[in-house]
């Protein structure tokens, strides 16, 4: 069983799944839920480095605040403690950055379930969190 588990959240629907889905098969462990404030990728290519991120806007804040806030009722649904986290880049590499340097041993993540040519035009970010991610990931649809 996972004792740290870590759900990228963006407010969708199938985060909502991958949270609760969380909450229900892990039950004795923490559970974080992480916010990912995407930045256009000709920024994160000049910002980008070991220890430099771009900053968050105010604006950019209180709508990730927003965001995990709506988690933070989910969690309250489900009686269950929740820490959040947000972070600034791409997400796909951000969310297997930060489960690495936290620890996490667990990765329980949405999908929207997309197929065929949607999928492979708009990529996913569940698809390479799996091929990135060192510890065991769990994708929700």
């Amino acid at each position: 069983m996972a004792d740290r588990v870590l759900v990228p959240y963006d407010g969708s629907p199938p985060s909502n799944k991958a949270l609760e889905y969380a909450f229900e098969t892990f039950p004795e462990a923490d559970v974080t839920a992480l916010h990912v404030v995407q930045v256009p990728e000709s920024h994160v290519a000049i910002l980008e480095g070991p220890e430099l991120r771009p900053p968050l806007t105010e604006k950019a804040r209180e709508h990730a605040t927003e965001i995990l806030e709506d988690a933070v009722q989910v969690a309250t649904a489900h009686d269950r403690d929740l820490d959040t986290e947000m972070v600034t880049g791409k997400p796909e590499r951000r969310i297997v950055e930060y489960a690495t340097e936290t620890d996490h041993d667990t990765i329980v993540i949405g999908s929207h379930g997309r197929t065929g040519v949607s999928r492979i035009l708009l990529g996913t970010v569940a698809e390479d969190v799996v091929r990135r991610a060192p510890m065991p990931v769990v994708v929700v649809r």
